[in-house]
């Protein structure tokens, strides 16, 4: 059987209410929680014989660098699943349904929550393109099932909706907690360690306090917890990544190569990107390779308590986010200069360079230098990313380079 897990492009453009974000990645591969979509999808559904990740044509190349174990845009034979990227899989509900489906080996079914498909299981695999196979879906009556409660990663607000909750899910199913493996140092504290993974050639540092009282720990290979840090759980860590002495973190998941310090509070950063200063950063989401400077602080909550509103790419304006609480989503390879303050529920694009005084613009365009007004040119962010991404020993690719162009273009 193959898992297909697409990206749903048809007449909604679902990936495009996710932008920035999904400008430099399929939408699958976002972080939400301790692992991406497509992880946690592709560990919902082990016994799928080969994985298919069904992507926009500019990302296929870079979506391959990234899951070199799958295939990229190639039609899958014989039986087949078709997830769509945006769904987050639970135990439970839909995900029961569509597993007995397959493993019961039925006839064509599909399943769709308002006029979204979330899922189509090919016995005898698809007849027609991947996009085809879904607008079929929602044409017919035929074979579709109507049904309810499912979460769909909709829009950016819905990136950083219960992140404590999801974090603990996903570390909870990683396994694995209370084994710990790398070095704890005399005068770090544990609290809960049953509830705590620490995994190899880790260290945590003399004054580190890691308490798993209010919901799991995992803390990935080759990470760093420093003196004093204060890690409240659910927490994720991952690989290779540094929790700077006297940071307070809190229900958040911290992706690979992340340098972190200050406070931190309900967040996600994707991967490789740092905050090791002072300041805070609440209800967020940072993309990849993006650097918030020294003193760098984000407002989550407005003075008169009120919903939030967030930036929306298909609208082209700002649409109510639901919430309460929203502080910054920032694009890759963005970054801010010492003592930026961020106004609630802020859209940061790509290859933003933010400085000077006052607070940047709720919406900061992709390529902007400063401002809105000056563009970044792309030379020089190429230049700079470079830069940035040889210092972790990690090279800019040829296909890198293309989807960035086409990033530039599009932005211009």
């Amino acid at each position: 059987m193959h898992l297909c897990l697409f990206e749903d492009d048809g007449s909604h453009h679902l990936h495009r209410h996710l932008h920035p974000l999904t400008l430099t990645r399929t939408a699958g591969d976002l972080r939400v929680g301790a692992r991406t979509l497509i992880e946690k999808q592709i560990a919902a559904f082990p016994y799928a014989g080969r994985v298919v990740l069904w992507t926009r044509p500019e990302l296929a190349d870079v979506t391959r660098q990234e899951y070199p174990d799958v295939l990229v845009n190639e039609m899958p034979t014989g039986p087949t699943l078709l997830i769509n990227q945006q769904w987050l899989v639970r135990e439970g509900g839909l995900f029961e349904t569509v597993q007995n489906a397959v493993k019961a080996d039925q006839n064509v079914r599909a399943w769709e929550q308002g006029d979204i498909v979330f899922a189509v299981w090919l016995p005898e695999g698809p007849s027609a393109s991947i996009n085809q196979t879904v607008q079929d879906a929602l044409d017919t009556n035929d074979y579709t099932e109507c049904v309810e409660g499912e979460v769909l990663i909709y829009c950016l607000p819905d990136l950083i909706a219960d992140v404590p909750e999801r974090a603990a899910y996903d570390i909870e199913r990683m396994g694995n907690l209370g084994e710990h493996l790398g070095t704890i140092q005399p005068g770090a504290l544990l609290v809960l360690p049953e509830r705590i993974h620490i995994a190899e050639r880790t260290v945590i540092r003399p004054g580190a306090v890691l308490n798993a009282q209010d919901g799991p720990i995992h803390i990935a290979a080759g990470s760093t917890v420093e003196e004093n840090a204060l890690v409240r759980g659910p927490v994720f860590l991952g690989g290779n990544s540094f929790i700077k002495a006297g940071a307070r973190i809190d229900g958040s998941a911290i992706g690979p190569g992340c340098k972190v310090g200050g406070e931190i509070h309900e967040s996600i950063f994707h991967s490789y990107s740092n905050k090791a200063h002072g300041g805070y950063l609440g209800n967020s989401y940072l993309g990849r390779w993006c650097n918030l400077g020294a003193g760098t602080n984000t407002s989550n909550l407005k003075n008169d308590y009120g919903e939030i509103s967030v930036f929306d790419a298909v609208a082209g304006d700002f649409l109510p986010s639901g919430r309460q609480f929203a502080g910054l989503f920032m694009g890759d390879h963005s970054k801010c200069s010492i003592n930026t303050m961020f106004n609630t529920g802020t859209v940061v694009g790509v290859f933003c360079n933010l400085f000077g005084g006052g607070f940047p613009p709720r919406h900061v365009p992709s390529f902007s230098w400063g401002s809105p007004d000056v563009s970044y040119q792309l030379d020089k962010a190429i230049r700079v990313a470079e830069t940035v991404m040889a210092r972790r020993g990690i090279a800019l690719t040829e296909a890198d380079r293309a989807l960035l162009s086409s990033v530039f273009e599009h932005s211009r």
